[in-house]
């Protein structure tokens, strides 16, 4: 059974860091790019970054310089550190797995962590 498990929302002050983790299963993990968005509500859900099986990495450009991604294939799990977090960061963020690089190319979704940012 394919699935993707997001943890590590939560609320933190404006300025402030998180890291968001998704545990990947059933065999998706592999030569998959693994993907973030976010979503507000009444907003399309977002690209954020992704990352290949070789570690090539592609970011938005509001989090450019703020949010990093990273994997662990051992783990088979990727994350999302998120530093110097604004109000507008402030979404939904889904892990997605896709088997290409362009970002909107998602075979699996997660279902979603809350992060909220106080201002």
């Amino acid at each position: 059974q394919v699935q993707l498990v997001e943890s590590g929302g939560g609320l933190v002050q404006a300025g402030g860091s998180l890291r968001l983790s998704c545990a990947a299963s059933g065999g998706i993990f592999g030569r998959r790019v693994m993907k973030w968005f976010r979503q507000v509500p009444g907003k399309e859900r977002e690209f954020v970054a992704q990352i290949t099986w070789f570690g090539g990495t592609t970011y938005a450009d509001s989090v450019k310089g703020r949010f990093t991604i990273s994997r662990d294939d051992a783990a088979i799990t990727v994350y999302l550190q998120m530093n110097n977090l604004k109000p507008e960061d402030a979404a939904v963020y889904y892990c997605a797995a896709g088997s290409s690089t362009i970002a909107t190319a998602v075979d699996y979704w997660g279902q979603g962590t809350q992060v909220t940012v106080s201002s």
